[in-house]
């Protein structure tokens, strides 16, 4: 199909989406900040008079203790508490459908999230699918969940994805590999808590990797063309915050400030992401996780360089603006400078946090794949550039080894 072509479906599509994001109804969603936020926000659920909750984790959280910290505060009430911890990286329908008979063999009138974004997009999916006898798969997209839910609360235990300001979901399929998004209000966490004391043992690589996906975020909606609510101040305030701490994180773990600032800049992020939606850079990225299982976080951080060369002139405004914002140029200066000094910010910090610039598990002979499911995806985000096949072929042409 011609570009031309496509820039007018686009359009029309983005416009389609616009009127129904402003038809729907608006959905309260709070949050608890700061170290011991999770026990207001565990004191909250108990003040709700809720008497069974499902709790969504996975084993290895459960295993560290972090779980038993995260809700110390319910220990003495009279909740009667049940557990799904079968929640892996990238969650599959099966996954849901054993969250989902978990909550109605016990009656779970709740669920509480706790662990990083496979846990509270499970969460998430399994709240709707709790009240409902409709296939999750049928919700794929934007809109479809249109029946009350279970009320759902969450503590993440990593700084990455920002699916606790989300009301978005990824889900895999473990057949084609291929990953699809429910989105849609009911889906939107009532309230969260970003305590950063349970973060402090996040392992440096897992804070890179989650880092680079919430500066994925941030960037994204900044560069987008959706002019919408808050999503300038959110994602300025998540460039800011993930830029100034990111690197302090990553080498000292313990650290209580840097792990706040990069709480609240995954959080701002989310927020963001949740007014205009992801970019070219996740088109891509959601490929090489459903296809080769690479990690949400390290495959942003690999795509995310390459996709701002690609919308450079569309978005050098824009990024130019960043990077005044994280001091590596003045105003003044000229914005098709600035925007390249950004990008070279950009990648120097996924230098200085350990991550690579490739990776060893794409294969070319999955170009072709890789890149139909790439540039379809990439006609649903409001980016400044459309992909085009050659330019994902490059794309990944650059981070094969």
């Amino acid at each position: 199909m011609p570009m031309f072509l496509r820039k007018i479906i686009h359009s029309l599509y983005l416009s389609l989406v616009k009127v129904m994001v402003n038809f729907g109804s608006p959905v309260r969603h709070h949050a608890f900040a700061g170290s011991g936020s999770s026990r207001q926000l565990c004191e909250h659920v108990i003040r709700t008079g809720v008497s069974k909750l499902l709790i969504v984790t996975d084993k290895p959280l459960r295993d560290l203790g972090v779980v038993d910290r995260a809700t110390a505060a319910l220990a003495d009430s009279d909740i009667d508490i049940a557990f799904y911890d079968g929640v892996l990286p990238d969650p599959t329908y099966a996954h849901v459908a054993e969250g989902v008979a978990v909550a109605k063999t016990h009656g779970s009138e709740a669920i509480l999230a706790i662990g990083g974004g496979s846990s509270i997009d499970a969460a998430k999916i399994i709240a709707a699918s709790a009240t409902s006898e409709d296939n999750p798969a049928d919700w794929v997209g934007f809109g479809k969940v249109k029946h009350d839910v279970l009320p759902l609360y969450v503590i993440p235990t990593t700084s990455g994805t920002g699916s606790e300001a989300t009301m978005g979901a990824v889900i895999s399929d473990p057949v084609t590999h291929e990953k699809g998004v429910i989105s849609g209000g009911p889906l939107l966490p009532q309230i969260v808590a970003l305590d950063a004391q349970l973060i402090t043992g996040l392992p440096p690589h897992i804070t890179a990797a989650t880092g680079m996906d919430a500066l994925t975020h941030a960037i994204e909606a900044y560069i987008g063309v959706w002019e919408r609510d808050t999503r300038l101040q959110d994602a300025r305030m998540g460039v800011k915050l993930i830029f100034d701490n990111l690197p302090t994180a990553f080498r000292d773990g313990a650290d209580i400030a840097a792990r706040e600032g990069m709480a609240m800049g995954a959080y701002y992020a989310g927020l963001a992401i949740n007014q205009v939606n992801v970019g070219n850079v996740h088109a891509i990225a959601h490929q090489l996780g459903g296809k080769y299982g690479i990690p949400h976080g390290l495959a942003n951080a690999l795509v995310l360089p390459h996709i701002l060369d690609f919308c450079h002139q569309e978005a050098r405004q824009r990024l130019a603006e960043l990077a005044v914002l994280i001091g590596v140029g003045e105003a003044d200066e000229d914005d098709g400078q600035l925007a390249h000094r950004f990008i070279k910010a950009v990648r120097d910090l996924r230098t200085e946090v350990g991550i690579p610039d490739h990776s060893d598990l794409i294969k070319r002979e999955d170009y072709d794949y890789l890149t139909d499911l790439a540039v379809a995806e990439g006609a649903s985000y409001p980016v400044p550039r459309l992909l085009d096949r050659a330019s994902v072929f490059a794309i990944l042409t650059h981070i094969t080894n």
